[in-house]
């Protein structure tokens, strides 16, 4: 695992925050809600792409 994704995974975190808190203050909730949701797919394809190079490596070691 490489620390790059950490970084990647915190930085869309702060901006995701960010934006939630800008949108709630101006009293839009949904955009804020779709944010919210927009930042989590994007860490999730992320975290996919990682799980399915873990997946490959786990069956180069055993030769499945």
């Amino acid at each position: 695992m490489d620390i790059d994704l950490i970084f990647k995974i915190a930085g869309t975190g702060i901006i995701v925050a960010v934006l939630n808190l800008v949108l709630k203050r101006a009293e839009r909730e949904e955009q804020a809600m779709m944010t919210t949701l927009a930042g989590l797919i994007v860490v999730l394809m992320l975290i996919i792409e990682e799980i399915g190079q873990l997946f490959d490596t786990v069956k180069a070691v055993f030769g499945l």
